[in-house]
């Protein structure tokens, strides 16, 4: 079993609004467009973290008719860093059963289901700790963390992150190519959404 953790927990400051109620050009918002993309690609097992924008987070998927609706979990405190969120996802969704992760950021909204099946596609092959997609040396969304490295998630520092435990595991990492520049454009600033609704 595979369960996926959508991080929407950040404050969106340069932004300057909640991210994750951002539309895409097809009219989504921005977690709507990632829930409906992972459950293309067959993950049913997802939970989304907020934080500060929560109530937003909700609107937008209640305006989208996301249905059924998605697992969601508040983060009390995000400004503890990406990894609580993270952490308060996967104490939603790592039950006994779970073999890994799906991690992704709604800062990432336009990934295609064909990349989350391939990077999943791989993870089954291999079982290698971490999984992710690739378009030459830019390393992008989703991750799949194998549930041989959950643990060391759990006990990594706050501080350090996540990407502690991606270091731990740079030569085991397995970086699926795809050709998806959805994978790897994070939207974080007005300039970067402007560009996408032009295209």
């Amino acid at each position: 079993m595979l369960s996926a953790v959508i991080l929407a927990a950040g404050d969106s400051s340069r932004m300057g609004a909640p991210k994750a109620a951002l539309l895409t050009p097809d009219g989504d918002s921005f977690v709507s467009r990632i829930v409906r993309t992972l459950r293309e690609a067959h993950v049913d097992e997802l939970v989304i973290v907020t934080g500060r924008h929560h109530d937003a987070v909700i609107d937008a998927l209640t305006r989208d008719r996301v249905m059924p609706s998605p697992h969601i979990v508040r983060n009390p405190d995000p400004s503890r860093g990406q990894l609580s969120s993270l952490l308060a996802g996967m104490n939603v969704v790592v039950k006994p059963g779970t073999e890994a992760v799906l991690m992704t950021l709604v800062d990432v909204p336009l990934v295609r289901a064909a990349t989350v099946t391939a990077v999943i596609e791989e993870w089954r092959r291999s079982r290698a700790p971490i999984v992710r997609p690739a378009i030459g040396d830019r390393h992008g969304h989703p991750v799949i963390f194998d549930r041989s490295v959950l643990d060391e998630i759990r006990h990594a520092p706050l501080d350090a992150g996540a990407k502690s435990v991606v270091r731990a595991h740079e030569h085991e990492i397995v970086n699926v190519p795809v050709d998806d520049e959805g994978c790897v454009r994070d939207v974080d600033t007005p300039e970067d959404y402007e560009a996408i609704r032009e295209e």
